[in-house]
């Protein structure tokens, strides 16, 4: 990876700097780059066997350049496409966005925040451009929903009819000091409120940041949907807990579930 990155950075006609940035299981690298036309940027690097690459996560940045003009993101320079070494790379140049992110340490928030209104009426601002867009991109399936929702919650699996598209992996890591939405490649179709849902239990860890984001958002949280999102949400990352990822999130996650399910309509198993 750190070749591959060296190369493209060379064929992109820029010069990296700074310490790497690698992504969950390291599976994507970052650092910044500075290119005599767009001056500083983030050169970011995904890879893949050779002839297994493509898919949503692969296009997801291409796509969510051409999808979302309005809403606050860097900006999609260049693309560069390599195969080597049985594999295949995409690398993508953006703009590099000086603002510190939430939570630099990972997804889920282990500080308080004071976050002042502005920041969250950009955020639903942008939210909202995202859910009313049309895509075949899917985040989120209801085969999945079926198989999880019982097995990580004991309830039983909602059926979605609302589907709306979503940023697909809405955490403060990926969120901005500046109201700036982070990582783009998950984008597509997901049960309506699953962003707000995301946030707020990636936040369970900080009780008063946790009740300003569902303040924030409870025009959808607080409404059957909404409940409906934090339920497969929950589901979501109590699989990702099994398997060794934030452990430390099992513990509230089962009382969101024990608080929404007690008392509103979702039968247990």
């Amino acid at each position: 990876m750190t070749a591959a990155h060296a190369r493209a950075a060379a064929a992109l006609g820029t010069t990296v700097s700074g310490p790497p940035a690698w992504g969950h299981q390291g599976r994507t690298l970052g650092r910044r780059a500075d290119h005599p036309l767009y001056g500083a940027c983030w050169l970011r690097l995904q890879a893949a066997p050779d002839g297994k690459e493509g898919g949503r996560t692969w296009t997801g940045q291409e796509q969510a350049a051409l999808l979302f003009p309005t809403v606050r993101k860097p900006t999609l320079h260049s693309i560069h496409d390599a195969t080597a070494d049985a594999h295949a790379y995409r690398a993508e140049l953006t703009t590099f966005v000086d603002e510190p992110v939430l939570s630099p340490n990972g997804p889920v928030l282990h500080h308080e925040l004071d976050l002042p209104d502005i920041w969250f009426k950009k955020i639903r601002e942008d939210l909202g451009a995202v859910a009313a867009t049309a895509t075949d991109r899917v985040s989120v399936r209801q085969q999945w929903i079926d198989r999880a929702v019982p097995q990580f919650t004991r309830r039983s699996a909602p059926q979605i009819t609302d589907w709306t598209c979503a940023h697909g992996d809405l955490h403060t890591a990926n969120l901005t000091a500046g109201a700036t939405i982070l990582d783009w490649e998950g984008f597509g179709l997901a049960p309506r409120g699953w962003d707000a849902a995301l946030l707020y239990s990636y936040a369970l860890l900080t009780p008063a940041t946790a009740a300003r984001i569902r303040e924030a958002f409870a025009g959808i949280l607080d409404t059957h949907t909404g409940r409906t999102a934090l339920l497969v949400v929950a589901a979501d990352l109590l699989q990702a807990a099994s398997r060794g990822d934030h452990p430390d999130l099992t513990a509230p996650l089962h009382r969101l579930v024990d608080e929404i399910t007690s008392r509103f309509a979702f039968p247990s198993e």
